[in-house]
């Protein structure tokens, strides 16, 4: 489990074709303190796993079920990349759980800057619109957002100048693809929902 706060910017050193997966090597520095093979880190708000770990890097395998609901498939050689360890259990939770289990890919349509931040609007399948409520919480390519504002199939949320800088939303570009994973909570809601108008 994370917090969608994140640690630093990583960058990919390799990608290597492993089947229908990738294999990437991750250059880091914060993390790589307390970093072990069989770890869990956040990758881009992907849960993944560390298979093999130099002084400077850890190695992520992915499959094809992982590049299908994420973009980090469209990593190439050089990328910069969002990382967080798990959350620890005396841990202060300043963003909101986050599982690490991306629910699919948005996209930018729209990047403002304005005087002291930056307004990013997002487009999204709409069958996930009910997980989505006005100031309710979103993971970003593993960065804890706040929504802001809620359109038909897009969603808006404000960037202050710290996240803007630690974070890989600063190279973004009108176009870019996004991991998006909506808050579980919504998810339990509905599923009680669910459950009870059934029974």
């Amino acid at each position: 489990m994370f917090t969608g706060l994140v640690e630093e910017k990583g960058k990919v050193i390799k990608k290597n074709k492993t089947g229908d997966g990738y294999q990437f090597e991750i250059e880091a520095k914060k993390i790589m303190e307390d970093l072990d093979i069989g770890s869990s880190v956040s990758v881009n708000g992907c849960c993944l796993t560390v298979v093999k770990k130099t002084q400077n890097s850890f190695f992520v395998d992915t499959i094809e079920e992982t590049l299908k609901k994420t973009n980090l498939g469209l990593l190439e050689l050089n990328s910069k990349v969002n990382l967080e360890r798990p959350l620890k259990a005396n841990a202060r939770l300043g963003g909101h759980f986050v599982l690490g289990h991306v629910d699919t890919t948005g996209k930018i349509s729209e990047i403002k800057e304005l005087s002291n931040s930056h307004f990013i609007t997002i487009s999204y399948p709409a069958k996930f619109k009910q997980y989505l409520i006005f100031v309710g919480s979103i993971s970003i390519d593993g960065v804890s957002m706040t929504v802001a504002q809620l359109g038909e199939n897009t969603f808006s949320v404000g960037v202050i100048p710290f996240t803007w800088q630690e974070t890989i939303f600063s190279d973004k570009q009108v176009g870019d693809t996004v991991n998006l994973e909506f808050d579980v909570l919504g998810k339990y809601v509905e599923n009680i929902m669910n459950t009870k108008s059934n029974s």
